[in-house]
């Protein structure tokens, strides 16, 4: 009991009937934490759960289902294997995340890590992997490896610290726009397959007039609940087919299953040549984890109040746990390849809640949708699934970034990184920009000046040849063959 009394929290706090309104309340809880790296934060004793922490935690529930999905899916394709396994191992996957990281490390050990997620923008190159002979398990050690070593040797703060406001606004403005308009498509397609597209039209209306009124009484942070119910009431009553089909159950937990011969994966342990066919692969994934993670960051420090640097989190860390979570998992026979959880902290920072308890509930909400399995019909159905994303990620990234875009120096600099992007990809787009940007071309000449040469020229020019020479091996420019034969056939 003593314990409980003597920790900074406890000391700090004050109770709910203190403030005047719940904001107020919510932030002062941000302020009074005091969360300690690497040892035990105790639940009631180093921070509390509030009714606010069941929406991110719903939220990443939803999108874990479903890019853990998306993951697995575009490497069962091209190796032949069922949507059974997909199902089987995304439920194993959830296991993973839930019982060894995030209630362990997010909720536990670290509070400043965020949680261990999915690498959405490596999706469209899975397809690829695969072609270039590439295995689950030897990309998966490869990232984990890498990452780690970014991580310890604090590479990621370092790239943060070189990103300026208007490189980053821009990177926001971007992946918020492309994913929302690709949401929006998606849900079109999905509607117009059974020749009702006009329930798309009225689900995405309505979720429009919902957010807006929901920004107008500042309750913004209910637009993911609220909005994924609406769409799932809407789409229903106008005849959208929906039914419960995966039944309760427990994956197989056996690693020599997934990773057998004939069962699983179906292709056994890797080789040498498993390994050196995903090397480039590997390094352009963690290449992406720093704009990644830089955009949580930063989104975190828009949305909470001043005095809260002790609860943001901590790029470095959140590599750490993301490159251990990532070779446990593939290890063990997850599909998975793991990021910075998007969906949990985004929805986090809109509600003014630290990461702990949330990471706790989406612990939790995750065992269940993975042992029930109707949850999981539930989350994948496309109104609950596009309207979660839109108003839980897309569009707050787009508010982001337009804040952090507002002087005229930093809109140089944002223009530069869209276009960029837009040309290649976001990768190539940020760390294009940070070369032109520290250089003084564009943005603010002055900022570049106090960076000294390491960082003006020395480390950015290094991470875009590096990044420009693995994208070019691997023929990631368009119009621009690869100059690895071995990946001409397959580009």
């Amino acid at each position: 009991m003593a314990d409980v009394k003597n920790s900074a929290y406890q000391r700090n706090r004050k109770p709910r009937h203190l403030f005047s309104s719940r904001a107020d309340y919510l932030e002062h809880e941000l302020q009074a934490m005091a969360p300690k790296r690497w040892r035990p934060n105790l639940p009631f004793v180093d921070y509390r759960f509030e009714w606010e922490d069941l929406v991110p935690a719903t939220a990443a529930t939803i999108g874990k289902i479903v890019m853990v999905a998306a993951i697995v899916a575009a490497f069962a394709g091209p190796l032949g294997l069922s949507d059974a396994f997909v199902i089987a191992n995304v439920r194993f996957e959830m296991l993973i995340a839930a019982v060894f990281f995030v209630i362990l490390f997010s909720g536990f050990l670290n509070p400043n890590a965020n949680l261990a997620g999915t690498h959405g923008p490596l999706i469209p190159l899975i397809p690829l992997i695969v072609a270039a002979g590439g295995h689950p398990m030897a990309l998966g050690i490869m990232i984990g490896v890498l990452g780690f070593i970014l991580g310890i040797t604090k590479g990621g703060s370092l790239l943060a610290k070189l990103t300026s406001n208007g490189v980053c606004g821009g990177l926001l403005l971007y992946l918020g726009f492309i994913g929302l308009m690709a949401q929006i498509k998606n849900l079109f397609s999905w509607a117009n397959g059974f020749d009702m597209g006009y329930i798309a039209f009225v689900v995405i209306l309505s979720v429009i007039i919902l957010y807006a009124y929901l920004e107008h009484i500042q309750k913004r942070w209910l637009a993911i609940p609220l909005g994924s119910g609406l769409a799932a009431i809407i789409a229903y009553t106008l005849g959208a087919p929906f039914a419960f089909s995966t039944e309760p159950g427990i994956p197989n937990l056996n690693p020599a299953y997934w990773w057998g011969d004939e069962t699983g994966w179906q292709l056994g342990l890797p080789e040498l040549s498993h390994f050196l066919a995903v090397a480039p692969f590997a390094v352009l994934a963690v290449a992406m984890w720093s704009p990644d993670f830089l955009g949580h960051r930063v989104f975190q420090q828009l949305n909470y109040p001043p005095k809260t640097d002790k609860v943001l989190m901590n790029i470095d860390d959140t590599m750490c746990v993301a490159a251990s979570r990532q070779v446990v998992g593939s290890v063990l026979g997850g599909g998975n390849i793991a990021s910075s959880w998007g969906t949990y902290i985004i929805p986090a920072s809109i509600a003014k809640r630290p990461i702990p308890a949330g990471a706790v509930l989406t612990g939790v909400f995750c065992i269940i949708a993975a042992l029930w399995g109707y949850p999981m019909d539930l989350a994948v159905w496309p109104p609950v699934l596009t309207v979660a994303l839109m108003v839980g990620v897309f569009i707050p990234l787009l508010e982001a970034g337009m804040q952090m875009t507002r002087e005229g120096k930093t809109t140089q600099s944002a223009a530069i990184v869209i276009f960029s992007s837009a040309l290649v990809n976001p990768v190539f787009g940020w760390s294009l920009t940070v070369l032109l940007d520290n250089l003084g071309i564009i943005g603010c000449k002055e900022r570049g000046k106090t960076l000294g040469h390491v960082g003006r020229w020395i480390v950015p020019g290094i991470v875009f040849l590096v990044l420009c020479t693995v994208m070019a091996a691997i023929g990631m420019f368009p119009g621009v063959p690869a100059f690895l034969p071995s990946f001409r056939a397959i580009v």
